[in-house]
């Protein structure tokens, strides 16, 4: 069983900050990419950012230079760093991760339960 597990959402003041952290826990034999996505009321959810096993990120350009993605491949464990928030910010934030298990043939996606970011004027 793989789980992956979100901390660190909540309420911030606009331009403050925040950081994430997701967690990916049990039978797993190799991370590819680990990625955020977000989803605001009423809207599509979306990528905000991607980092590969190697460390390649990318970013959409709604973040760009806001947020940072990072990961401890030791600890299994992505960050997300997000400075100078706004309150278009504001949404549930989850945690993606590429991943193989030993109990899968091929690695698929598994997914956060999601944390939520508030932003307020």
């Amino acid at each position: 069983q793989v789980q992956l597990v979100e901390s660190g959402g909540g309420l911030v003041q606009a331009g403050g900050s925040l950081r994430l952290s997701c967690a990916a826990s049990g039978s797993i034999v190799r991370i590819n990419t680990m990625a955020w996505y977000r989803q605001a009321p009423g809207k599509q959810r979306e990528l905000v950012t991607a980092i590969t096993s190697a460390g390649s990120t990318n970013y959409a350009d709604s973040v760009k230079g806001r947020f940072t993605i990072s990961r401890d491949n030791a600890k299994n464990t992505v960050y997300l760093q997000m400075n100078s928030l706004s309150p278009e910010d504001t949404a549930v934030y989850y945690c993606n991760a590429n991943l193989k298990s030993d109990y899968l043939q091929r690695a698929r996606d598994f997914w956060g339960q999601g944390t939520q970011v508030t932003v307020s004027s």
